[in-house]
């Protein structure tokens, strides 16, 4: 139990020194390779930030591995995030990295194989209408279940309609 609340004046400094080795490389590498690096465009994205978050912690507070370790494995999870960016260019290999948006309304028409498919209640698809204001459903152009989880309202418009282009990416099924 002492060992709970008890620590070394050397532990404390090795600590410190750490989180700022570690908090600084972030910053240099965030800098570096932009910032994109936290985004949460893909799940590629987000197994980077999980990443990210891993190392800082570990290198912190583990004494088993060094800052010069935690540096090298952030430097590497940086190398791998700007690399993939750039190969996203392909398509092979942006499908394989990247989720598709889905379309889960398309009006007022609730497209229920896609909110199987995204795994996405009418309850929650509710909440989200309620939360972009919806009060009718006549309101709906259009509900996108994003690539990165978050769900679009598009509003319906009276006088205008939807630029298709929005709309190229987005699998109806």
């Amino acid at each position: 139990m002492d060992k709970l609340f008890s620590i070394s004046e050397e532990g404390a400094i090795l600590v410190f020194l750490s989180t700022l080795g570690i908090y600084l490389s972030v910053i240099v590498l965030t800098r570096i390779c932009g910032k994109r690096s936290f985004s949460k465009m893909s799940s590629f994205d987000f197994a980077m930030t999980v990443a990210v978050g891993s190392i800082i912690a570990t290198t912190v507070l583990s004494s088993t591995v060094s800052l010069v370790e935690g540096v090298i494995g952030l430097s590497s999870i940086y190398l791998l995030q700007v690399t993939v960016a750039y190969a996203r260019r392909n398509k092979t290999i942006r499908n394989a990295v990247d989720n598709s948006p889905l379309l889960l309304m398309d009006g007022e028409k609730i497209l229920m194989k896609n909110l199987r498919k995204a795994r996405v209640s009418e309850g929650d698809l509710r909440s989200k209408l309620r939360q972009a204001n919806i009060s009718k459903m006549s309101e709906v152009k259009a509900v996108v279940f994003e690539t990165t989880g978050d769900i679009t309202v598009m509003h319906a418009k009276k006088d205008s309609g939807l630029d298709l282009s929005l709309m190229n990416d987005v699998k109806r099924e």
